[in-house]
């Protein structure tokens, strides 16, 4: 059982599309996402220094784009071919962190490419838009106890903003309290400041939250094709209104990465194939998910390794209103 992940914002690099702009359909689809979001993707993805892809405006089309062009370069389907439905019994299940949540729904069907991208450009804005109006931003918390670090951070008023399982959870709050969390961390974890212009997954993005849903309420969603995990518990979606209502919502609510890794073990996955710019959430399947083979696509060298983990892990999709297993349900109570 093959799952495709999507990763989230902060997986950005400079330069991360010059190799794949040689492939002629991959540019070809970067140019079509770059007319959707009204940002130049290209030259964002090639040319722009590190300071301007961190702008949470430009990241997120970014991210959504790289992840849909290069699923698409690695089971060869066409950029006019609907991408639910061209996975042709490929994939099984799929899911994003955070902002890739936007490009899985994609990838199951739910959204068109264009759509995924319409929405991205909105959410990427608003959220730069409600992230300006006080300095905040995030930090990764490593390691230590997880009961000390979720007081850790209850003591300094932040909020656990992404669980991401393997030791790692990610505080979001004010600058301040960041900078007052990394000078006294919790017991045996370090704290890593994020690439991030936001505290993201916050009370501070309910403005974006607002205008995305106004967005979101244009579309007419289709119906999963694949199994579609949540970042709100981890559970599959059992429809594509309500994956959309859930896309708009975890604006402003925790990411629950390590839940839908729970999911992801109870369903029965063997090979997990992460999107460009793939690396982080290989990383972290590495740590939560034993026995599961994991290929991340960072460049197109990566292409053949990943077309042969489909051939190899492919075929038994679940059924997309099943549920996690009571150990799932019991951790997002």
């Amino acid at each position: 059982m093959l799952v495709v992940v999507c990763p989230g914002q902060g997986a950005q690099s400079p330069g991360m599309l010059a190799p794949w702009l040689e492939l002629p359909s991959f540019a070809s689809s970067i140019s079509r996402a770059s007319q959707a979001t009204g940002l130049d993707l290209v030259a964002h993805g090639t040319t722009s220094d590190a300071d301007t892809i961190r702008d949470t405006a430009v990241a997120q089309p970014l991210l959504v784009a790289s992840a849909l062009a290069s699923l698409r370069a690695v089971l060869e389907v066409g950029e006019d071919a609907p991408l639910g439905a061209a996975l042709g019994g490929r994939v099984d299940v799929t899911a994003g962190h955070s902002v890739g949540e936007l490009a899985a729904a994609a990838v199951a069907g739910v959204l068109t490419d264009e759509e995924a991208l319409r929405l991205v450009a909105v959410r990427g804005s608003a959220m730069a838009r409600a992230a300006a109006v006080t300095p905040t931003g995030m930090s990764a918390v490593l390691g230590g106890d997880p009961d000390e670090v979720l007081a850790a951070l209850e003591r300094h008023g932040l909020v656990p903003a992404n669980v991401n399982g393997g030791g790692q959870v990610v505080a979001a709050g004010t600058l301040e309290a960041l900078a007052a969390l990394a000078a006294d961390p919790p017991a045996k974890a370090r704290v890593i400041a994020l690439q991030v212009a936001g505290a993201f997954h916050t009370e501070h993005m309910a403005p974006a939250v607002a205008e995305l849903r106004a967005a979101a309420d244009a579309v007419a969603p289709g119906e999963p094709t694949v199994a579609l995990l949540t970042n709100s518990d981890g559970s599959v979606v059992a429809s594509g209104s309500r994956a959309l209502e859930l896309v708009v919502a975890q604006v402003a609510h925790p990411v629950r990465w390590d839940l839908c890794c729970t999911t992801l073990l109870d369903l029965g996955v063997t090979g997990l194939l992460e999107v460009a710019p793939g690396g982080v959430l290989t990383g972290l399947a590495r740590r939560t998910l034993p026995g599961v083979e994991t290929v991340a696509v960072k460049t197109p060298a990566d292409l053949d390794a990943a077309r042969d983990l489909v051939r190899r892990h492919a075929g038994s999709t679940p059924d997309a209103g099943s549920t996690p297993s009571a150990s799932s349900q019991e951790q997002s109570s």
